[in-house]
């Protein structure tokens, strides 16, 4: 099993095939997506990929988050998920994922936030039918009617379908195409809609149900020649300000671990 990764939603667009096909595509991008931490079975109990992607502003990211970061010299992140894999799919900090991590033909599974459309009614939320038009309903006629039953139980059940908040929840949407992956921009083509709105963040997989095809890159498509650590910013006017910060997350720990063996020689000194 392999890691996903991180994509940020673009928009949709449209290609035409060789025999002048229609296609409406999902553009999404990987911008810097990178390995940030790793948990394995001897530490963790358990297998995974910690990976973050995009970029943001270093004095808006917590000392402990940029401690985290740091330890795997990497710029600290906008997003940042974990993908179950393998105990022979693991991968190196701050290692570098490609768009060409998916194949063209092959089939993914999509996760993103949908669309958030606040309060809404039982009839738009659930599909309900409503009351009828006429005959003797009288201002109830897009109400969910009877939410129960009498004096037993005498409550209302959990998970009745009433109206509600509506949207900005995950959703999966399984077997979608890779109709094609670009590894100098960073684009990765996807048949159909995914969930969420633009410049929303998708956690792209291998599909579940389908085989992953045999020339996918295992245990992992890595961008080659290109590093976005803090070493790779030196030419950015930013990368100054960058490097002080991790520097200063750095011996923020060394600090906290002179503390903790300070106490420790404290407390053997007295016992």
């Amino acid at each position: 099993m392999r890691s996903g990764v991180i994509a940020k939603k673009l928009g949709m667009t449209r290609i035409f095939s060789d025999g002048g096909q229609h296609i409406p595509v999902t553009v999404l991008l990987m911008d810097s997506v990178q390995v940030v931490s790793v948990r394995n079975q001897e530490t963790d109990g358990y297998s995974a990929v910690q990976l973050g992607a995009g970029s943001v502003k270093v004095k808006n990211v917590s000392a402990a988050m940029r401690g985290h970061f740091a330890k795997a010299s990497v710029l600290p992140k906008r997003k940042v998920a974990e993908f179950r894999v393998s105990d022979d799919a693991l991968l190196e900090p701050g290692a570098t994922l490609a768009p060409s991590h998916f194949v063209t033909g092959q089939m993914v599974d999509v996760v993103g936030t949908s669309h958030g459309k606040g309060f809404a009614g039982a009839m738009k939320r659930h599909n309900f039918g409503g009351l009828r038009a006429s005959h003797g309903v009288s201002l109830s006629h897009r109400s969910h009617g009877s939410t129960g039953q009498c004096q037993d139980p005498g409550k209302v059940f959990k998970g009745k379908k009433m109206a509600g908040h509506m949207g900005a929840e995950r959703v999966t949407i399984q077997n979608l195409e890779i109709v094609a992956v670009d590894d100098e921009d960073g684009v990765i083509l996807v048949q159909g809609a995914v969930p969420g709105p633009k410049n929303g963040w998708i956690l792209l997989s291998d599909a579940i149900k389908k085989k992953r095809p045999e020339d996918a890159p295992y245990p992992a498509g890595l961008l080659e020649g290109m590093d976005a650590s803090v070493e790779s910013v030196a030419g950015d006017e930013n990368a100054s300000d960058v490097a002080e910060n991790v520097d200063l997350a750095e011996a923020h720990q060394d600090t906290n671990s002179a503390n903790e063996g300070t106490a420790s020689e404290g407390a053997g000194d007295e016992s």
